[in-house]
């Protein structure tokens, strides 16, 4: 494993030591690769992945299309009348592509 990879990890476990989320509250964590971004709403307590988004097939910047994402699944909580969660940014900083599909999160009307 790359020195990268393992800061990052550890980055990553010391986040998750105090992040949790509940079907009331779920938990908003991020993954990207060189190409795309993805989102997920999870429920830890029961183990189950309640909405995902993917930029895959989304044309524009990757930044816009991490502001696509985002509202994407702001959207698909709302339908789960999902209104709060937690954000985990999964170790990666909170700058650029995280920053920008955190924000577009907020501007479709999820709170965290």
């Amino acid at each position: 494993m790359s020195k990268k990879l393992t800061k990052r990890s550890k980055i990553k476990y010391r986040i998750r030591k105090s992040i949790s989320g509940n079907s009331d509250r779920p938990r908003l964590t991020v993954f990207k690769s060189n190409k795309s971004i993805y989102a997920q709403l999870i429920d830890d307590v029961n183990g189950q992945t309640i909405a995902s988004a993917s930029s895959s097939g989304m044309n524009g910047t990757k930044v816009e299309q991490a502001t696509m994402v985002g509202k994407a699944i702001a959207d698909k909580a709302k339908a789960a009348n999902i209104e709060k969660v937690v954000f985990d940014r999964n170790g990666y900083v909170y700058h650029g592509r995280i920053k920008s599909l955190a924000e577009g999160a907020r501007e479709a009307g999820i709170v965290f």
